[in-house]
């Protein structure tokens, strides 16, 4: 009897272990994508844009790559939203083109150089 009910309470908890950990691992995406901008001062304001979004749980940028690294769970929010947070503060994605005014308003040394006009 003390047997049975060991097995049954482990195979409980190994099933509950196994359907929390399904729904964490089944939100959780990571993807890649580039960001234009030169300095540690654009580091800083480009992974705090994408933090901002609601959902992404982390967002690093590589000043030598240009490339940007983020997690978020996709039923909160998506790549879209992330990249226009992130050109809503000046800087460029190859799908969105921050504003003029914005991009103007840049300190001098997180100008960069800009891809050719987009659409978005």
């Amino acid at each position: 009897m003390i047997r049975s009910t060991r097995v049954f309470i482990s195979i409980l908890f190994a099933f509950i272990s196994f359907s929390v950990f399904a729904q964490d691992a089944g939100t959780e995406v990571k993807e890649k994508f580039k960001v234009y901008g030169n300095c540690e001062m654009c580091k800083k304001t480009i992974e705090k844009a994408g933090e901002s979004v609601d959902g992404v749980n982390s967002a690093k940028w590589s000043i030598s790559g240009k490339m940007i690294t983020v997690k978020y769970d996709s039923t909160k929010t998506n790549l879209e939203t992330i990249k226009k947070a992130i050109a809503d503060v000046g800087y460029d994605t190859e799908e969105y083109r921050a504003k003029d005014e914005i991009y103007n308003a840049l300190h001098k040394c997180c100008k960069y150089d800009r891809p050719e006009p987009l659409n978005k």
